[in-house]
């Protein structure tokens, strides 16, 4: 028992490992638009919207729309 308890709570603690403090001069690193989960957010909104013209597909941030006949 005692032993997977010991399991148990190694366990819990291994996701913690990767918390760390940043130090102010290293945040100027993290903040490079390589480090950015989307490398060109503008192009990708616009493909989005593309997307929802052509194909009528609904939204979350709007009501979306078109014909669904795939021309601009």
């Amino acid at each position: 028992m005692k032993r997977l308890l010991v399991i148990l709570l190694a366990l819990l603690a291994l996701p913690l490992t990767g918390c760390v403090h940043v130090q102010p001069w290293e945040r100027g690193v993290l903040a490079k638009p390589h480090m950015a989960l989307e490398a060109t957010p503008m192009q990708n909104t616009i493909r989005s919207h593309t997307y929802e013209s052509r194909e009528a597909a609904a939204s979350i941030n709007r009501a979306g729309g078109g014909g669904g006949c795939g021309c601009y």
